[in-house]
């Protein structure tokens, strides 16, 4: 909420994992909880799937995985649907959040890149758009840090602009 309140998205802030608080989410994250990885990790290796996940990811658009659907394209059976910028905002932010929460006084801000390029190459069902500008925002924060970052995607990202800021 503090992330998306600083970025101006005030209403996905409010909203930003309501479903957590539904019984699919809330009762998996009680019975899986670490405190140092998701819950829903933990879920998969116990039973082979992560039901609070498909539920998650389907009810929050800042997640890559909710754009996924199918092609009509003839080429590809599944594939990733374009994200409004609004959402891959929320996603970029949701992250820096999940690394500082799971790594703690460990975290730097070069972590929300490094765990994204470790799947970057496996991630065929992200829209290539998505993908790049995930990636071009994850760098921002690697090289200039969190200030830099929330002023771009605040002033000039979620603005529809897409040349390179200087700093």
């Amino acid at each position: 909420m503090k992330y998306c309140f600083r970025i101006g998205l005030y209403k996905q802030g409010l909203l930003h994992d309501l479903s957590k608080y539904s019984p699919t989410e809330f009762l998996v994250g009680c019975r899986y909880y670490q405190g140092t990885r998701s819950p829903n990790n933990a879920e998969r290796e116990d039973i082979g799937v992560s039901t609070s996940w498909l539920h998650h990811k389907g009810r929050n658009k800042h997640h890559f995985e909710h754009w996924v659907d199918y092609s009509i394209d003839g080429e590809h059976v599944i594939m990733g649907a374009q994200m409004p910028r609004k959402y891959v905002a929320e996603m970029v932010v949701d992250r820096i959040s999940a690394s500082r929460n799971y790594l703690g006084d460990a975290y730097d801000d070069s972590q929300p890149l490094d765990y994204f390029l470790k799947s970057k190459e496996k991630l065929w069902f992200i829209h290539p758009q998505t993908k790049k500008e995930l990636e071009a925002l994850l760098r921002i924060l690697n090289d200039h840090g969190e200030e830099k970052l929330l002023h771009y995607i605040k002033y000039r990202y979620l603005k529809g602009e897409t040349r390179k800021i200087k700093y």
